[in-house]
């Protein structure tokens, strides 16, 4: 699964979203607020710096966009300076903008956030001013908005709608732009507003919704598993989707289809921070991943791990497929274990080169696990960020040593260096020499004992030749496997031995 997550994500670039929704700018003025008015018991915010990011449905937008995903947007705003300074941060995150359309009679949705901290504690929000106007749109600005939306899903792989319920998704556009994309077979993925009545949205694709929501509209509790598994089949049923997908907080995501796929996706425990942005994050990455192929599982599994990133940040933070990256492979070596074929390990480590990673690489027997290859182990870690081990199979070890070796079968020796926290991924070899894999891996650096010199390193020139360099691990005096087998036939040769 993660080999196919890894490839999802690398693909996400061929994919061409287009976001409808509730356009707004989100303004955070940072101060400290150390102390309190004497006019009133309420902080005193001492003003530091000012942040401006889009918010609303430009802030899916700015996902999509920091997901690589090409994303063309269309919603309402006014013809003020929150106008301008929303058009401004698009354009700065190369998001199609000519589906925005300008209302002079209402202002451009603006939350302005109050932000303080004191005694380097964690920055917290202290008030919150919106700027808006939340009466449906005038029906000329509703067809224009129609109009747009058609014209941009001619090239679009998804449509993806965020309702706030802020005037520019009446239910009039909302079941128009449902029908036109349903006619061209484009998915549309809602996530939907605060509402009581959830009938606008009929027809769509998907919904993805919290257990708050899910419960006001099923009118069915959702604290179970159980609970959610029958909301999400009553959701399919009265909404006439393909699909449900239900955000359960720490219990991770439930997904339901019409084909009859009902399942739990668990997430990992968080350290929760700020929720502000998770429900957008989870949106974005949905919305990227069906874009590219994905399926209803892969897509709300990669959602999961970006909704969980964005918690443990402060606001809306668009998440980077790299940290959604480094995710998955740290995932899959808890879940998978440190063994990879040649294949595996190649494909993985180009992800790790992807954040910047430093490939360390090493090879042996490894027959006999003493405290000098513990400490070789340890030198080898230390000259980069992550150590691949190559280790001779049984049969390559018999050619290069006799049939009496290897001491310890090749399972029990993989078992022992599974659990050196030092390595990160082993991979076995039958050839004499590790030259092929050093040409697979091509480490930054390759390490062997200081019992070499650098040229009889094999694949040191290979190495060197695009960058990387050779390190010698200085020798634990006295450990060595054979000095061990030694001592041990010694002692049980021992005529004092009973």
């Amino acid at each position: 699964m993660a080999t196919r997550l890894i490839e999802i994500l690398e693909s996400l670039p061929n994919g061409n979203v287009v976001l409808l929704g509730d356009l707004m700018v989100d303004r955070y003025l940072y101060g400290n607020a150390e102390r309190l008015s004497p006019e009133a018991p309420v902080p005193v915010l001492h003003y530091q710096s000012e942040e401006v990011r889009l918010g609303g449905a430009g802030g899916v937008a700015a996902d999509l966009a920091v997901l690589g995903s090409k994303v063309s947007v269309v919603g309402v705003t006014g013809a003020d300076e929150h106008a301008q300074r929303l058009r401004q941060l698009l354009s700065q995150q190369r998001i199609e903008a000519s589906g925005v359309v300008t209302d002079p009679s209402r202002p451009t949705t603006c939350k302005l956030r109050l932000v303080g901290s004191a005694q380097h504690r964690h920055p917290q929000q202290l008030l919150r001013l919106d700027f808006e106007q939340t009466a449906a749109v005038a029906e000329t600005i509703a067809a224009e908005i129609v109009s747009k939306t058609i014209i941009a899903m001619q090239d679009a792989d998804v449509l993806a709608i965020e309702d706030y319920n802020k005037g520019a998704l009446p239910p009039s556009v909302l079941q128009q732009v449902i029908a036109a994309a349903r006619q061209r077979g484009l998915p549309v993925i809602i996530d939907p507003a605060n509402l009581s009545d959830y009938s606008r949205y009929t027809g769509a694709t998907a919904i993805k919704l919290n257990r708050v929501e899910a419960a006001k509209i099923s009118g069915l509790r959702v604290e179970t598993v159980e609970e959610a598994q029958a909301a999400s089949k009553k959701l399919l049923d009265i909404l006439h989707l393909d699909a449900v997908i239900l955000t359960l907080d720490k219990q991770g995501a439930y997904l339901a289809t019409r084909d009859g796929e009902q399942r739990l996706l668990a997430t990992r425990p968080r350290h929760v921070f700020d929720v502000t942005g998770a429900g957008d994050m989870v949106l974005a990455m949905t919305a990227a991943a069906r874009a590219v192929g994905a399926s209803w599982h892969e897509a709300v599994e990669l959602a999961n791990i970006a909704g969980g990133l964005e918690v443990e940040r402060f606001g809306a933070v668009p998440i980077q497929p790299a940290e959604i990256l480094q995710e998955l492979l740290a995932e899959h070596r808890r879940s998978q274990g440190k063994l990879r074929t040649l294949d595996e390990l190649t494909r993985e480590l180009a992800g790790q080169r992807g954040l910047g990673r430093k490939i360390v690489f090493t090879n042996g027997c490894f027959d006999l696990i003493h405290l000098g290859h513990v400490k070789y182990f340890q030198f080898a870690r230390a000259q980069g960020d992550l150590l691949v081990v190559g280790v001779n199979t049984d049969t390559g070890i018999q050619k290069l040593k006799g049939p009496t070796r290897p001491i310890i079968g090749q399972a029990d020796r993989l078992g022992v260096l599974e659990e050196l926290s030092s390595i990160d991924y082993i991979v076995t070899f039958d050839e004499p020499t590790p030259i092929d894999l050093i040409r697979a891996v091509k480490p930054d650096v390759l390490v062997k004992g200081a019992d070499y010199a650098k040229e009889k390193v094999v694949g040191w020139d290979f190495v060197e030749s695009y960058g990387g360099r050779v390190a010698l691990a200085p020798l634990v005096d006295g450990r060595s496997t054979s000095n061990l087998i030694r001592r041990i036939l010694e002692a049980y040769q021992s005529p004092d031995r009973e």
